[in-house]
């Protein structure tokens, strides 16, 4: 075998140019499949990271018509029980209650459908990284009545600041309308334009009072220490509460379920293409290096190399040509996903596009350990499969007619 290794490596570089043009041709296909699936993974991580931590969180609970139907009467009637279950439940990490409504924002310049969500801001500060979205003045612990917090893009679109009052109508547990005036205390800006533009955040404790005669709540929302244990817990809170329905995030978001299955498919799709057009440089290439040297190969079987031992030193002629190709494009691939993972994508051109899809312009590029295996078994099944017809042929050489030919 380090015989045929030799050989191998020897007759790559009879044709230098040749086969520098194809190694070229691996690494930049490599270094460009792999940054691409990576900046593609950091996009849906972001994505997934957003919804989750800022808002969505591991788990949800409901009355079981709320989010069809969305009254205002169909809140949670055993909440403190709910309460006391998840404390005592070590795969909780936080979990804090919401009051949600919708309803009409009227300004001086237009009115707007919204959702009126009502929090705790220290429970919701230790469940989600909302707060962090804050542009300008303050969070909802402002001691100012009826405070809200609107969207960017909303304030834009209704010429609102800070200090400016805006009123909520929407229906209360009686199913009748009803309005109160609040503060403008704060501006966020999240993630996606359109989620800045249908939600407002309040104090659950003055929605409530609106509402109903005591504390509602519409939604319990879940963080766990660890992800995997969200449908485990689910099913718990489902079996030992009644009148209500708990959901991980894969239920109340099909879509982002679907944004993570698509990333697990991504990387195979990608490469699968770039390897494919690379299958046709190794087999021209092995094609034109067989042609050029059919009275050498007639030889070395005439003089007693065994077709088999040829057979191998054209795959091994292949594989060496391609793995050497692929480890610098590998290679040159880690170093750019590293340096990129720190210093970000920025995609500020397209800001303005890519916040209407719920995106931020700057994108982290991850790749995992597994990925990148999975690259190399990749490149060395396809190398292995173009290399077949170029060794099978060369197996087929007559000795005689290979002379006669020359």
């Amino acid at each position: 075998m380090k015989t045929l290794l030799t050989i191998a490596w020897r007759n790559i570089w009879r044709h230098p140019a040749r086969s520098g043009v194809l190694i070229a041709a691996v690494v930049a296909g490599l270094w460009a499949g792999v940054v691409t699936v990576g900046v593609l993974n950091g996009m849906m991580d972001q994505r997934l990271n957003n919804l989750i931590e800022s808002e969505l969180t591991h788990i949800q609970v409901h009355h079981p018509e709320f989010l069809d139907e969305g009254y205002s009467r169909l809140f949670i009637e055993k909440v403190d029980e709910i309460a006391a279950f998840l404390k005592q439940d070590e795969r909780v990490k936080a979990f804090t209650k919401r009051t949600i409504t919708d309803g009409m924002l009227q300004s001086p310049v237009k009115t707007s459908g919204v959702r009126i969500r009502g929090i705790d801001s220290e429970s919701e500060t230790r469940t989600t990284n909302f707060h962090t979205n804050m542009m300008e003045g303050e969070y909802l612990d402002s001691s100012i009545p009826n405070a809200v917090i609107i969207g960017r893009t909303m304030a834009n679109e209704h010429n609102m600041e800070l200090g400016h009052r805006v009123v909520l109508t929407f229906e209360d547990v009686s199913n009748q309308l009803t309005s109160s005036a609040f503060n403008i205390v704060g501006i966020f800006e999240s993630a996606g334009t359109d989620f800045d533009r249908r939600n407002v955040f309040v104090r659950s404790s003055d929605i409530s009072s609106i509402l109903y005669d005591k504390a509602v709540f519409h939604e319990i929302a879940i963080m766990l220490h660890d992800e995997p244990f969200a449908q485990s817990l689910a099913a718990d809170i489902n079996q030992n509460f009644s009148g209500i329905t708990a959901q991980t995030w894969r239920e109340l978001s099909p879509e982002l379920n679907l944004i993570v299955e698509f990333g697990e498919v991504m990387l195979y799709l990608i490469m699968l293409i770039i390897m494919a057009a690379l299958a046709f440089g190794i087999l021209n290439t092995m094609l034109m290096a067989l042609f050029e040297r059919m009275r050498e190969i007639g030889m070395l079987i005439s003089i007693g190399m065994s077709r088999t031992r040829v057979f191998l030193m054209i795959m091994l002629e292949a594989i060496v040509l391609t793995l050497t190709g692929a480890a610098a494009g590998i290679l040159l691939a880690i170093f750019s996903i590293r340096y990129l993972s720190s210093a970000g994508v920025n995609l500020e051109r397209f800001a303005a596009g890519i916040a209407e899809l719920g995106w931020d312009h700057m994108i982290y590029p991850i790749m995992s350990t597994p990925e990148y295996v999975t690259v190399v078994i990749m490149v060395i099944v396809i190398t292995l499969l173009a290399s077949l017809y170029p060794a099978a042929k060369a197996i087929r050489i007559n000795p005689l007619e290979a002379a006669k030919d020359s």
